[in-house]
């Protein structure tokens, strides 16, 4: 079994042996609901030092302006690693688009090799609903590996804001 990271996902696409792809209409999709007010969801979604706690130990950066880069980077199993995409979308406590493509995932860094990734938040007595959508996923199986690291992540992050670490942001 492989140990989950942030760009697992492209990992399965080298093993598939994938030298170009087309865009696809596979989609995964993967939802939490946090007992925690969007506002402190929304901190640890977009602060590189709370998204590393929960996301892995990836680094990221960018400002989270529309049409910005965004890069993540690491280690992963003794081999450094520099994912990057693109700010698409960015509305305050509500949503964040991006598009993401990993070095390590033996594709060509085309436009149409590129996932987008969505993080949609809403708010409903104090509790903060969550759901991240990946789309352009390849294969089934990609995508099924896809929406299990998502949960991981998603429990990572409600543990995080559910145990008052970050009390107050």
């Amino acid at each position: 079994m492989r140990s989950s990271c942030w760009h697992c996902f492209f990992v399965i696409c080298r093993e598939s042996k994938s030298s170009s792809r087309m865009k696809n209409n596979i989609t995964g999709r993967a939802g939490i609901r946090i007992n925690a007010p969007v506002e402190k969801v929304w901190q640890a979604l977009t602060k590189p030092e709370l998204i590393k706690k929960y996301f892995f130990g990836t680094n990221t950066t960018t400002d989270w302006q529309p049409g910005s880069p965004i890069t993540f980077s690491g280690e992963w199993q003794g081999k450094k690693y520099e994912d990057k995409g693109t700010i698409i979308d960015m509305q305050e406590n509500s949503l964040i688009r991006y598009s993401y493509w990993s070095e390590m995932s033996g594709i060509p860094d085309k436009p149409e090799n590129y996932v987008t990734i969505t993080y949609e938040l809403s708010e409903e007595n104090g509790k903060t609903m969550l759901m991240i959508t990946q789309e352009n996923i390849p294969t089934e199986e990609m995508k099924n590996h896809s929406e299990e690291n998502w949960k991981k992540v998603l429990n990572n992050l409600k543990e995080m804001l559910e145990t008052k670490e970050l009390s107050p942001l």
